[in-house]
């Protein structure tokens, strides 16, 4: 019974308990369910409020990265004229093709002055210029069409030595050997009658051997040689360094003041020069090519060759004489001689149908006396030839096995490559020009021969 009693009394109190609790259940169910809502209202309102936030958030982001890019000077500029080039370089400017010179802005105008053209509506291109000397461009020449040219920048990895290595395959035994590429201006799509170039110029003596000087200037001949016809084109170049002879001869510089080089360049003789290779690292003319298409023009056409200091290659210069003759070439000989050479061996040299010219030999300032190579530098009288457009200077023991006319078609200065950036001067196109001798003359004491002579130039 007691038992019975227990398991009653028990059952009961888990009626109460389950009643209750149920009821406790319903209650919380019930507060719950009052709470809710508002519970739900406060959420919404809290995430609606992150939302906007995050909405401020990203506009401000946005809006921001608007102004930058549209007041960015590259991208203001590449906005305002999309087909002039690349426009928009990420990670700044690149510290190689800066520079840090001053503008002498009355030298510019100066030299501007010698343009027989009006300057009226001209169409000006400007490269390598920070914004605020492209604002000072356009307060120069008001009534000018200026153009800001931008360049993508060549890779990390042309290096001088890339363009001009210590050896390349010029047999094509293996392969035909291939320069590194160098990006190109886009066309304008306007008519530019003058593009400007600021150039970096580093102190340093090996300045002149510089990828982004090197990179600019080819772009800018690379621009102006494709406009078509010959409609004239003017260079300038701001820098305290003289630009490329090899590609601006001092024969095309119209007037300089100070750190301004204006040049009027030939424009057919330019469209020859952009296509060369940039460097030694490829063949200008092909191993296995056709020859060349070259000047028919042959009375300002001659080889060339040189005697001084003694006469042991009067032999071997009336040898050679005859070796372009039995070539089959026509071009005149010219020989030159100094005081030394007597005029029993030059009789013998017209005999052999040299052109005998007398000159006055240049010593090489770094030779020691009566060094082999004490009067080398009398190579640089060549430049002073100015009868002819073009000449092919062979040393005097040297013999032609065929033909080399075709030479004749290539710019100056055209020679067997020899190490690097060297090259071998036993023989070479050269385009003679008396400021380009005066060029040699005013430098002669900054000019490196790594053999002491000229052979290796």
């Amino acid at each position: 019974m007691r038992g019975a009693k227990g398991a009653s009394g028990s059952a009961f109190e888990a009626r109460h308990r389950l009643s209750a609790s149920v009821e406790e259940v319903y209650k919380r169910r019930f507060q719950k369910s009052k709470a809710k809502p508002f519970h739900i209202s406060i959420q919404d309102r809290n995430s609606r409020c992150k939302f906007a936030l995050l909405k401020l958030a990203l506009i401000i982001i946005v809006s921001g990265t608007l102004v930058t890019f549209l007041y960015s000077p590259k991208a203001y500029n590449s906005n305002q004229l999309p087909n002039s080039g690349s426009g928009w370089i990420w990670g700044g400017p690149d510290p190689r093709y800066l520079s840090n010179l001053d503008i002498d802005w009355d030298d510019i105008t100066t030299v501007l002055e010698k343009v027989s053209e009006t300057s009226e509506n001209w169409g000006i291109g400007l490269l390598n210029f920070n914004e605020r000397e492209i604002n000072h461009w356009k307060q120069l020449i008001p009534d000018a069409k200026s153009v800001d040219l931008h360049l993508d920048h060549a890779a990390k990895n042309v290096t001088w030595d890339s363009l001009y290595p210590e050896w390349i395959d010029e047999e094509e035994e293996s392969e035909a050997p291939i320069c590194p590429s160098l990006p190109k201006l886009r066309p304008p799509g306007i008519r530019l009658d003058l593009i400007a170039v600021k150039l970096p110029c580093r102190n340093e003596g090996n300045w002149s051997r510089d990828v982004a000087r090197l990179h600019l200037q080819l772009a800018a001949a690379d621009l102006a040689a494709s406009f078509k016809g010959l409609y004239p084109v003017h260079l300038l170049f701001i820098t305290k360094c003289f630009p490329q002879p090899s590609l601006f001869s001092c024969k095309e510089l119209v007037s300089r003041e100070g750190n301004s080089w204006l040049y009027k360049p030939d424009l057919n003789a330019l469209r020859q020069k952009a296509q060369l290779p940039v460097g030694s690292c490829e063949l200008a003319l092909p191993f296995r090519g056709s020859d060349l298409v070259y000047s028919k023009n042959m009375h300002r056409e001659a080889y060339a060759t040189i005697l001084h200091s003694a006469d042991v290659y009067v032999c071997g210069a009336i040898a050679a004489a005859q070796s372009i003759r039995m070539s089959g070439s026509t071009r005149d000989l010219v020989i030159l001689v100094d005081e030394t050479i007597s005029a029993y061996h030059r009789s013998g040299l017209e005999a052999a149908g040299w052109k005998i010219k007398t000159i006055q030999r240049i010593r090489n300032p770094k030779a020691e006396k009566d060094a082999y190579n004490e009067w080398n530098y009398s190579k640089f009288r060549l430049w002073q030839l100015t009868d002819y457009d073009k000449i092919i200077f062979i040393d005097a023991d040297l013999l032609m096995l065929r033909n080399i006319d075709f030479l004749f078609g290539m710019p100056e200065i055209s020679a067997t490559g020899n190490n690097g950036t060297l090259f071998n001067s036993g023989v070479m196109v050269v385009e003679p020009s008396n400021c380009t001798f005066q060029l040699l003359m005013d430098h002669i004491n900054e000019i490196e021969s790594y053999n002491g002579g000229t052979k290796d130039t």
